[in-house]
Protein backbone atom coordinates (compact mmCIF):
# COMPACT_ATOMS: atom_id res chain seq x y z
CA UNK A 1 0.00 0.00 0.00
CA UNK A 2 1.15 3.53 -0.71
CA UNK A 3 1.60 6.00 2.14
CA UNK A 4 -0.38 9.22 2.16
CA UNK A 5 1.32 12.59 2.65
CA UNK A 6 0.26 12.72 6.33
CA UNK A 7 1.54 9.14 6.83
CA UNK A 8 4.89 10.11 5.29
CA UNK A 9 5.10 13.11 7.63
CA UNK A 10 4.31 10.91 10.64
CA UNK A 11 6.92 8.32 9.58
CA UNK A 12 9.54 11.07 9.17
CA UNK A 13 8.69 12.39 12.66
CA UNK A 14 8.93 8.85 14.08
CA UNK A 15 12.32 8.25 12.43
CA UNK A 16 10.93 5.49 10.19
CA UNK A 17 11.65 7.47 6.99
CA UNK A 18 14.68 9.63 6.31
CA UNK A 19 14.37 12.58 3.92
CA UNK A 20 17.31 14.97 4.18
CA UNK A 21 16.78 17.83 3.69
CA UNK A 22 13.11 17.54 4.61
CA UNK A 23 10.52 20.22 3.89
CA UNK A 24 6.91 19.39 4.86
CA UNK A 25 5.68 21.83 2.18
CA UNK A 26 6.97 19.34 -0.43
CA UNK A 27 4.44 16.67 0.65
CA UNK A 28 1.53 15.94 -1.68
CA UNK A 29 -1.44 13.63 -1.06
CA UNK A 30 0.59 10.45 -1.75
CA UNK A 31 4.20 11.51 -2.34
CA UNK A 32 7.14 13.78 -1.58
CA UNK A 33 8.39 16.15 -4.29
CA UNK A 34 12.12 15.52 -4.78
CA UNK A 35 14.64 17.90 -6.30
CA UNK A 36 17.68 17.83 -8.54
CA UNK A 37 21.06 18.15 -6.84
CA UNK A 38 23.74 20.50 -8.09
CA UNK A 39 26.02 18.05 -9.92
CA UNK A 40 25.64 16.33 -13.28
CA UNK A 41 27.74 13.90 -15.30
CA UNK A 42 27.71 13.78 -19.07
CA UNK A 43 28.42 10.28 -20.38
CA UNK A 44 31.13 10.54 -23.02
CA UNK A 45 31.32 8.61 -26.28
CA UNK A 46 29.94 5.14 -26.84
CA UNK A 47 28.77 3.08 -23.90
CA UNK A 48 29.95 -0.49 -23.28
CA UNK A 49 28.29 -2.68 -20.65
CA UNK A 50 31.61 -4.47 -20.08
CA UNK A 51 33.58 -1.30 -19.28
CA UNK A 52 33.23 1.62 -16.86
CA UNK A 53 31.46 4.60 -18.44
CA UNK A 54 33.64 7.60 -19.25
CA UNK A 55 32.12 10.90 -18.17
CA UNK A 56 32.73 14.53 -17.44
CA UNK A 57 31.27 16.00 -14.27
CA UNK A 58 30.22 19.54 -13.59
CA UNK A 59 28.31 21.65 -11.11
CA UNK A 60 25.01 22.89 -12.53
CA UNK A 61 25.30 26.68 -12.43
CA UNK A 62 22.60 28.75 -10.72
CA UNK A 63 21.67 30.18 -14.14
CA UNK A 64 21.01 26.63 -15.35
CA UNK A 65 22.42 24.13 -17.81
CA UNK A 66 20.98 23.30 -21.23
CA UNK A 67 20.51 19.60 -21.84
CA UNK A 68 21.22 18.39 -25.37
CA UNK A 69 19.02 15.68 -26.91
CA UNK A 70 20.83 12.43 -27.64
CA UNK A 71 23.17 12.68 -24.65
CA UNK A 72 22.85 10.65 -21.46
CA UNK A 73 23.20 12.66 -18.28
CA UNK A 74 23.56 11.23 -14.80
CA UNK A 75 22.32 13.48 -12.04
CA UNK A 76 21.61 13.08 -8.36
CA UNK A 77 18.74 13.94 -6.06
CA UNK A 78 19.19 16.79 -3.62
CA UNK A 79 17.51 14.69 -0.94
CA UNK A 80 18.95 11.58 0.65
CA UNK A 81 16.04 9.24 1.34
CA UNK A 82 15.61 5.87 2.95
CA UNK A 83 13.71 3.63 5.29
CA UNK A 84 14.27 0.28 6.95
CA UNK A 85 10.49 -0.15 7.09
CA UNK A 86 9.23 1.10 3.70
CA UNK A 87 10.24 0.58 0.08
CA UNK A 88 10.42 3.64 -2.19
CA UNK A 89 9.52 4.44 -5.78
CA UNK A 90 11.19 7.42 -7.45
CA UNK A 91 9.35 8.85 -10.44
CA UNK A 92 9.45 11.87 -12.66
CA UNK A 93 6.28 13.87 -12.90
CA UNK A 94 3.99 15.46 -15.44
CA UNK A 95 5.57 18.90 -15.04
CA UNK A 96 9.03 17.76 -16.15
CA UNK A 97 7.64 15.24 -18.63
CA UNK A 98 5.83 18.07 -20.44
CA UNK A 99 9.24 19.71 -20.89
CA UNK A 100 10.53 16.53 -22.52
CA UNK A 101 12.73 15.58 -19.58
CA UNK A 102 12.87 11.90 -18.66
CA UNK A 103 14.40 11.07 -15.31
CA UNK A 104 15.19 7.79 -13.65
CA UNK A 105 13.60 5.64 -16.32
CA UNK A 106 15.14 2.26 -15.56
CA UNK A 107 15.37 1.78 -11.79
CA UNK A 108 12.62 3.42 -9.77
CA UNK A 109 12.65 0.95 -6.85
CA UNK A 110 14.44 1.80 -3.62
CA UNK A 111 14.54 -1.34 -1.51
CA UNK A 112 13.89 -1.41 2.22
CA UNK A 113 17.03 -0.19 3.89
CA UNK A 114 18.25 1.70 0.82
CA UNK A 115 19.30 5.10 2.18
CA UNK A 116 20.77 7.11 -0.69
CA UNK A 117 20.90 10.17 -2.82
CA UNK A 118 19.47 8.66 -6.01
CA UNK A 119 21.47 8.53 -9.24
CA UNK A 120 19.23 9.85 -12.02
CA UNK A 121 19.30 8.83 -15.68
CA UNK A 122 18.30 12.01 -17.48
CA UNK A 123 17.40 12.40 -21.15
CA UNK A 124 15.96 15.38 -23.01
CA UNK A 125 13.62 15.23 -26.02
CA UNK A 126 14.48 18.81 -27.00
CA UNK A 127 17.05 21.31 -25.73
CA UNK A 128 15.87 22.27 -22.23
CA UNK A 129 17.44 24.21 -19.37
CA UNK A 130 17.59 22.64 -15.91
CA UNK A 131 18.47 24.26 -12.57
CA UNK A 132 19.93 22.98 -9.31
CA UNK A 133 17.23 22.42 -6.71
CA UNK A 134 14.38 22.27 -9.24
CA UNK A 135 11.58 19.79 -8.58
CA UNK A 136 11.91 16.83 -10.95
CA UNK A 137 9.51 14.24 -9.59
CA UNK A 138 7.71 12.44 -6.83
CA UNK A 139 8.87 9.85 -4.32
CA UNK A 140 6.34 7.43 -2.92
CA UNK A 141 6.71 5.07 0.02
CA UNK A 142 5.21 1.60 0.01
CA UNK A 143 4.43 -0.81 2.82
CA UNK A 144 6.48 -3.97 2.44
CA UNK A 145 4.99 -7.35 3.34
CA UNK A 146 6.98 -10.27 4.68
CA UNK A 147 10.22 -10.42 6.65
CA UNK A 148 12.33 -7.29 6.32
CA UNK A 149 15.55 -7.63 4.33
CA UNK A 150 17.67 -4.47 4.45
CA UNK A 151 19.48 -3.54 1.24
CA UNK A 152 22.19 -1.76 3.22
CA UNK A 153 23.03 -5.00 5.05
CA UNK A 154 23.72 -6.88 1.80
CA UNK A 155 26.88 -6.92 -0.27
CA UNK A 156 24.99 -5.09 -3.03
CA UNK A 157 27.07 -3.09 -5.50
CA UNK A 158 25.11 0.14 -5.05
CA UNK A 159 24.51 -0.09 -1.28
CA UNK A 160 27.09 2.59 -0.47
CA UNK A 161 25.99 5.07 -3.15
CA UNK A 162 26.07 8.65 -1.87
CA UNK A 163 26.12 10.52 -5.12
CA UNK A 164 26.15 9.91 -8.83
CA UNK A 165 27.12 6.36 -9.65
CA UNK A 166 27.86 4.99 -13.13
CA UNK A 167 26.65 1.57 -14.20
CA UNK A 168 28.75 -1.14 -12.63
CA UNK A 169 27.39 -3.93 -14.80
CA UNK A 170 30.97 -4.41 -16.03
CA UNK A 171 31.70 -6.05 -12.66
CA UNK A 172 29.44 -8.96 -13.71
CA UNK A 173 30.81 -9.42 -17.24
CA UNK A 174 33.78 -11.76 -17.37
CA UNK A 175 36.69 -10.72 -19.52
CA UNK A 176 35.83 -7.03 -19.72
CA UNK A 177 35.76 -5.10 -23.01
CA UNK A 178 35.89 -7.18 -26.18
Amino acid sequence: MILTGPAIAAAVAAGEITIDPYDPARLSPNAYDWRLGDTIRVCDGSLDAAAPTAFTEQVIPDHGLSLVPGLLYLGVTLEKTGSERYAQLLNGDRTTGCLGIWVHVSAPLGHQGHAIRWTLEIRAAKPVRIYPGMTLGKLVFLTAFGAADSYQQRAAKYAATDGIDISRLYEEIAGGPR
